[in-house]
């Protein structure tokens, strides 16, 4: 008998990733296989995304195409957990001969699917799956999910409807799964989830362990052992998804000393404190531009990534230029924005003042081109500088050049150095190894280096 072949799409974001990978672990742990193709696949898994109406769309577009290859097809992640039109669920309503779905972080559950549709294999090796399980990443970097779900009630956001409140993973699972990534060869640890920061809230920080010895479960013992954890590997940890918090003060030292990388990935989402409280954001967003220059104080080195909602209900165009300055003097050096998405269940549909969807995208557009510039600008201040290089592409060994990023460049999100042929002909560039690079140039957002 054939070993049975399972089809995987995985959509969304870095925590949707992460479910994938566990679904993916324990097909591995189970015997199954995984198919390239649909034609391929004994069935399809969809991993999918319901955050905003273009994920939707990519979303169902995707199920559908699985389902014409194919056939057979399971569906989980957040879109799963949406609802349609009287309160049906969303997904089956738009494809009723899907043959399960469930929501996001449901492993058991789409596995029960699984069995039902195509039985296991018989007596399998569980000890040929990797002791960090299978992963979606380049072998040399991964996701962490620290954390599921959030306590938040922002008015344009719909995960805690789909996810749940926040629920923390037992610190010592944590560190395990970390030392077992570091141990198999990862040189970046990306930390994530959907509110780093409140990490053990649900908890009350309670005490956990870690080979026999006690760690609290607060982001700052957790990036602590993490960083002790990455040392001996010459890793790195980059924190995403960071709330700006008072609590984030106790990080940036750790940052200052190379413990763990000086980035953060914080949400503020906007700057002007009326449309913070029409957000109903936390954490005192008026005080973002003095908390940031705080923590470049402590740690010049640090690079601040954000993401924000430009036309958000009711913004008038004060508070627009309030977010175009805030981005010029908070010299944030990457920035994503988003035209506000009136995505179907959030609260923020019913403030008062729809913007025009034309207004929406002209100030998306006019927010991009200040903060291209002031990134531009901040880039070409590593000019001339020596920098640390995690090469992720190098043809050939790197005789002709490559692709890397420094501790500045999260994985798909932001720059990268494009590396150019060695100055020495005997020097090699390795995937998944560090290079000193020297930064002769910028190329948009990107830099150019020359390896040393």
């Amino acid at each position: 008998m054939s070993t049975p072949k399972v089809g995987f799409v995985s959509l969304g974001c870095p925590k949707a990733l992460t479910d994938s990978e566990l679904i993916l672990t324990q097909l591995s742990a189970e015997g199954y296989q995984t198919s390239k193709t649909y034609d391929g696949a004994d069935l399809v898994i969809v991993n999918t995304c319901g955050f905003i109406d273009d994920a939707v769309r990519e979303s169902l577009d995707t199920i559908g195409e699985a389902l014409a290859e194919n056939g057979k097809v399971i569906v989980t992640g957040c879109l799963g957990a949406r609802e349609g039109e009287g309160g049906g669920n969303l997904v089956r309503q738009m494809h009723p001969s899907v043959l399960a779905v469930t929501g996001p972080h449901a492993t058991h559950e789409v596995m029960e699917a699984v069995h039902t549709h195509l039985p296991k294999p018989h007596d399998p090796f569980t000890d040929l799956v990797p002791a960090a399980g299978i992963k979606l990443t380049p072998r040399h970097y991964a996701y962490l999910k620290i954390s599921e779900g959030c306590n938040h009630r922002c008015t344009f956001c719909i995960i805690p409807s789909m996810r749940g409140d926040l629920v923390s993973r037992p610190v010592g699972d944590v560190l395990k799964e970390a030392k077992a990534l570091f141990e198999g060869g990862v040189k970046e640890l990306l930390v994530v989830s959907q509110d780093t920061s409140a990490y053990g809230v649900d908890l009350k920080y309670r005490t956990g362990f870690f080979d026999g010895r006690p760690v609290k479960t607060r982001m700052l013992e957790l990036v602590q052992a993490l960083g002790e954890l990455a040392e001996p590997h010459g890793a790195w940890v980059r924190l995403h998804y960071v709330y700006p918090y008072p609590s984030v003060d106790e990080v940036v030292p750790l940052m200052a000393t190379g413990r763990v990388l000086p980035y953060l990935d914080v949400p503020f989402q906007h700057s002007h404190p009326d449309v913070l409280k029409r957000m109903k954001r936390p954490a005192s967003g008026e005080r973002n531009l003095e908390r940031i220059q705080a923590w470049r104080a402590a740690c010049p080195e640090l690079v601040v990534r954000s993401t924000f909602i430009a036309g958000f209900p009711g913004e008038t165009d004060a508070e627009f230029q309030h977010l175009l300055d805030f981005v010029r003097e908070a010299k944030i050096d990457r920035a994503g924005c988003f035209a506000y998405s009136p995505v179907e269940g959030a609260a923020a549909n019913d403030i008062p003042g729809m913007l025009p969807t034309e207004v929406r995208e002209e100030r998306r557009a006019r927010f991009m081109a200040v903060a291209e510039e002031v990134s531009t600008a901040k880039l070409r201040e590593r000019i001339g500088a020596t920098m640390q290089v995690l090469v992720d592409s190098a043809p050939g060994l790197g005789r002709k050049g490559g692709v890397g990023r420094t501790y500045a460049d999260a994985p798909e999100i932001d720059g990268t150095v494009r590396l150019l042929p060695p100055e020495k002909i005997s020097k090699q560039l390795k995937v998944g190894e560090f290079t000193r690079a020297r930064i002769v140039d910028t190329q948009g957002h990107d830099l150019v280096g020359v390896p040393i």
